[in-house]
C-alpha cells in the first residue's frame, strides 16, 4: 500500500501545505482505529484516504481527512493533495467527483497542472467580537465573523497584512473560540503584489497549531474579500514562512478553488503497518 506526501496549493516542493494521501484498494475502508493511527503517525495537519467506488452513479472515489487528533469535515489541500495523486499516477483524468462528509466535491485538472474543486461557499455572519479573542490572538480585531457548520472557523478582519505576518497567539486561550479554530485575514499591503488578501489560520481545536494554507477556510474567504474588494474572481495568500497561494472564483453558493501540488515523498506502508483482513 502506498503512501505519499504530497504539497498542496504551491510548485515548490518545500512550500505549501503538506498532506498525507493514500490511495485504498477497496471495497470499504479499514477500521476507524487504523485510519487514524496512521494519520496520527504520518502527523501532518490532514492525511487523506481516498477509496475507489465503482458501483456508485454519483462519485467516483470516497474520500475522508483526519488529522493527528480527529476525523474533519472537509479539508482542501488533501482533496487537491488527492487529485493531483489520481492524475499523476493516471488513475484518473479530467473531473473527479469525491463523496465526502461535505457531500460530493468535485475536482478538474487543467492542462497547465492547476486543479480546481469545486466547494460549497461558507456563510457569513457578523458577530460581536469576543471577550479575551484580543488578548488570545495577540491584536484587537477589526471584525469577526462566524462561518457556519462546515467550515466551523471564526475569521477575524486584522487591521494589515503586517499584523497578520506578525501574529504569535496564545494557542491555549485561542482554542476556546471557533468550532475548529481562527482564520485571520487582511487586505493586501501592496495592489501589485500577486495575491489580493493575507492569511493564517489556527486550528487548535483539531490538534493543528497552525495550518500552513487552508482550502476550506477560503469558502469563506472568497465571499468576505469579493464583496470588499468588488470583485468575485481573487488570489489569496497564506501562512508565514511556509506559504501557498489559492485562486478563488465565487460562484454564489460554491466557490472554485484553485491551485498547484506537487508530490515530494512517495512510499510503501510496510506489512505490519497496513490494515488487518
Amino acid at each position: 500500500m502506498k503512501i505519499r506526501i504530497v504539497n498542496a496549493f504551491t510548485t515548490d516542493p518545500f512550500g505549501g501545505n503538506p498532506a498525507g494521501v493514500v490511495v485504498l484498494d477497496g471495497p470499504s475502508y479499514p477500521e476507524q482505529s487504523w485510519l487514524q493511527r496512521l494519520a496520527a503517525q504520518v502527523n501532518l495537519s490532514e492525511t487523506a484516504f481516498a477509496l475507489p467506488l465503482p458501483d456508485s452513479d454519483d462519485a467516483d472515489w470516497a474520500l475522508r481527512w483526519l488529522t493527528p487528533a480527529t476525523e474533519v469535515d472537509m479539508c482542501g489541500h488533501a482533496t487537491l493533495a488527492t487529485a493531483h495523486v489520481l492524475h499523476s499516477a493516471g488513475t484518473a483524468t479530467g473531473t473527479v467527483r469525491f463523496a465526502t462528509r461535505s457531500g460530493v466535491l468535485t475536482t478538474t485538472a487543467s492542462d497547465d497542472g492547476s486543479i480546481s474543486m469545486d466547494f460549497p461557499t461558507a456563510p457569513l455572519t457578523a458577530v460581536p467580537v469576543p471577550q479575551g479573542l484580543a488578548a488570545a490572538l495577540g491584536t484587537e480585531p477589526v471584525a469577526t465573523y462566524e462561518t457556519g457548520p462546515q467550515v466551523g472557523d471564526l475569521l477575524v478582519e486584522v487591521a494589515d497584512e503586517k499584523t497578520v505576518r506578525e501574529l504569535s497567539p496564545d494557542l491555549g486561550a485561542l482554542a476556546r473560540y471557533g468550532d475548529r479554530g481562527v482564520i485571520a485575514t487582511a487586505r493586501a499591503e501592496n495592489p501589485d503584489c500577486g495575491y489580493d488578501f493575507a492569511t493564517r489560520c489556527f486550528f487548535p481545536g483539531v490538534g493543528i497549531a497552525e495550518d500552513p494554507v487552508t482550502g476550506s477556510a477560503h469558502t469563506a474567504l472568497a465571499p468576505f474579500w469579493s464583496e470588499r474588494l468588488g470583485r468575485n474572481e481573487l488570489t489569496g495568500l497564506q501562512g508565514a514562512g511556509r506559504t501557498g497561494f489559492i485562486h478563488t472564483a465565487l460562484r454564489g453558493e460554491r466557490t472554485l478553488l484553485t491551485g498547484n501540488a506537487v508530490t515530494v515523498i512517495e512510499g510503501e506502508l510496510t506489512k505490519a503497518a497496513q490494515p488487518e483482513g
